[in-house]
């Protein structure tokens, strides 16, 4: 296995982490935001107001996606054994 083709399979890898979890990050993002924003336009300044509604965002958007992260997942694993032989040379 040489170089190029480990560097391959890594920038793979990463790419597929990136784009697996992207949805709830930016759904956490965005939340959070809108928390803070509204913290600061009502002065409430309780640390754990911005806790529920991300837990609750994320497991929504893992119900909602979840599906398709895991499919991401798959769809890599299956194409990095589907070319196993070509690595062991």
């Amino acid at each position: 296995m040489s170089i190029d083709t480990v560097t391959e399979i890594i920038s793979g890898a990463m790419y597929v982490v990136i784009i697996t979890v992207a949805p709830p990050l930016l759904i956490s993002l965005i939340v959070g935001l809108i928390i803070s924003i509204f913290q600061t336009v009502t002065s409430i300044q309780e640390q754990t107001l911005t806790f529920v509604p991300k837990v609750l965002s994320i497991f929504l958007v893992l119900i909602v996606a979840g599906g398709w992260m895991l499919n991401n997942i798959i769809t890599y694993m299956e194409n990095l054994w589907a070319d196993f032989s070509i690595y062991i040379r």
